[in-house]
């Protein structure tokens, strides 16, 4: 079965960086687009970056320009966020997640069919 497990999170200071880990299995990882999401306590599930299948294009949400970057290795099965500059409204529980192949943006979450835990990311001030 599809599996996805995110890996990195931790606790940082405002201005710090951060590499977040997504390990799939159970799938062919080349076949599918993917993507990072994060929930903040007390709002909703929110997009932050996605990546097709190649790695060759990538899309952010605006306030992570220029400070995220996703990336992935299919050789590994992996996918990355790097995260520089991290603010505190960055702090979330953090997603990876397959993208489906409904014909939606990358930014619903109905566009994706497989998520992984998450993993906690908190910056303090």
């Amino acid at each position: 079965q599809v599996q996805l497990v995110e890996s990195g999170g931790g606790l940082v200071q405002a201005g710090g960086s951060l590499r977040l880990t997504c390990a799939a299995s159970g799938l062919t990882f080349s076949n599918y687009a993917m993507g990072w999401f994060r929930q903040a306590p007390g709002k909703e599930r929110e997009f932050v970056a996605a990546i097709t299948q190649s790695g060759a294009l990538t899309t952010y949400e605006d306030s992570v320009k220029g400070r995220f970057t996703i990336s992935r290795d299919n050789a590994k099965n992996t996918m990355y966020l790097q995260m520089n500059s991290l603010r505190p409204e960055d702090t979330a529980v953090y997603y990876c997640a397959r993208r489906a192949g409904t014909p939606v943006r990358d930014e619903s979450l109905s566009g994706y069919d497989y998520w992984g835990q998450g993993t906690q990311v908190t910056v303090s001030s």
